[in-house]
């Protein structure tokens, strides 16, 4: 495999950072797979499959807190109106 150097502007690179860590995953396997669907496009030239092209919106369950029901803290500021505090 090849090595590319890139500049990105910060929001990008941290969008791309977020990403991998919530996903577990490299930012060089980020972007890969932003990259590949749009070169298999051309190649293919259709669409691809729902799951590619949503893949990148998909939240990942194991980055999601587990119950906030069972957590006390929360419960004792739920449904309170935090904006006029």
């Amino acid at each position: 495999m090849k090595t590319l150097t890139v500049k990105l502007p910060d929001p990008l690179f941290f969008e791309i950072a977020d990403q991998a860590k919530a996903r577990n995953i490299s930012k060089s396997d980020v972007v890969r797979e932003r990259l590949a669907p749009r070169s298999e496009l051309a190649s293919k030239g259709r669409g691809g499959s729902l799951w590619s092209r949503m893949q990148d919106v998909v939240i990942d369950s194991r980055a999601l807190p587990r119950d906030l029901s069972a957590n006390k803290k929360h419960l004792k500021v739920y449904g309170k109106n935090h904006s006029h505090r």
